[in-house]
């Protein structure tokens, strides 16, 4: 079995960062993703609020560069998905889709999480068959036709008003009066042309056959049912951590892994960074904060442990 001083679980911002500054500091770093690099940086069309970037670049523009800064720093890669965590001491063990096991002195979960599902009739049955969870790998298959967009937050609205570059018709449907999303997001979505609004609005099912035809609706206020006939759904409805290979041991509650402000989590030699800590602000900025931080704490842990 083969030891590292640390391991990176996930290749987005947050565990990309971490393996740059473990690496930078002469750490024997292995980095495990199951994907391309990025994570869900690939998923978004426009990233407007990255310092240093003021006119904004695209989601695998910066993935690419993230990617590019760490081939300067020779160091093992394994392209799978994660099964288990057996926590050791000092050496937990790591097991990959293949059976392969190695052993990590300190690992960095970045892991990130995944669209959560709406949960109602027909989603999964229509997904790939008008229902999307990513207006940019999605969105092309829509030109020129009626879809719904569902949530309020900043991925909704940044969603809804790509898709607007691109649809007939755009209905952004919201469970609440009010938007979480950014103001100016919220004020390019109420005052654009192509979208409507419909607040405090749930979607009760997805309906269609080989593919959606409408949506089946609630007006949570009056009670009042409705259908609306729309060619594609697109659900952000927020994120779920993906974490179901973290061992019982680890910390965690319905937002993620629990950490300190050092990324610390309960267990000795074992940090998270990025979308699968339970915190509030998800953002590319904050992943990247967090990747530093894990980094650098497992790099004083590891000089704790000494040889």
């Amino acid at each position: 079995m083969n030891i590292y001083d640390a391991v990176v679980i996930g290749g987005g911002p947050a565990g990309m960062t971490a393996a740059l500054y473990l690496l930078r500091a002469g750490v024997k770093t292995l980095s495990i993703e199951k994907m391309a690099p990025g994570g869900q940086i690939l998923m978004t069309e426009e990233i407007e609020n990255y310092p240093g970037f003021p006119s904004g670049l695209k989601g695998y523009e910066l993935a690419d560069k993230l990617s590019a800064h760490l081939e300067d720093y020779p160091h093992d890669k394994i392209m799978d998905e994660v099964r288990e965590i057996k926590v050791g001491d000092p050496v937990h063990e790591i097991t990959v889709g293949d059976g392969q096991v190695v052993g990590a002195k300190s690992i960095v979960l970045a892991t990130g999480a995944r669209y959560r599902n709406l949960g109602v009739p027909g989603e999964q049955r229509l997904v790939g068959k008008g229902v999307s969870y990513c207006a940019l790998c999605d969105g092309n298959f829509f030109r020129d036709r009626v879809v719904a967009v569902v949530g309020g937050g900043n991925s909704a609205l940044e969603e809804a008003l790509y898709l607007s570059r691109l649809v007939k018709k755009l209905y952004l449907i919201h469970r609440r009066d009010e938007f979480r999303g950014a103001l100016c997001y919220q004020n390019k979505c109420f005052t654009h042309e192509k979208i409507e609004i419909l607040r405090s609005t749930v979607v009760d099912e997805i309906v269609g056959d080989a593919e959606v035809q409408k949506l089946a609706l609630t007006n949570v206020k009056t009670g009042e049912k409705s259908s609306l006939d729309v060619e594609g759904a697109f659900i952000f409805v927020g994120f779920e951590p993906v974490m179901s290979f973290v061992p019982d041991a680890v910390e965690k509650n319905v937002h993620g892994i629990v950490t300190d402000v050092e990324m610390c989590t309960n267990v000795p030699g074992i940090f998270a960074a990025g979308d699968i800590r339970a915190k509030m602000c998800r953002q590319v900025a904050t992943a990247v904060g967090d990747g530093a931080t894990a980094a650098t704490s497992a790099f004083s842990y590891l000089e704790q442990l000494g040889d």
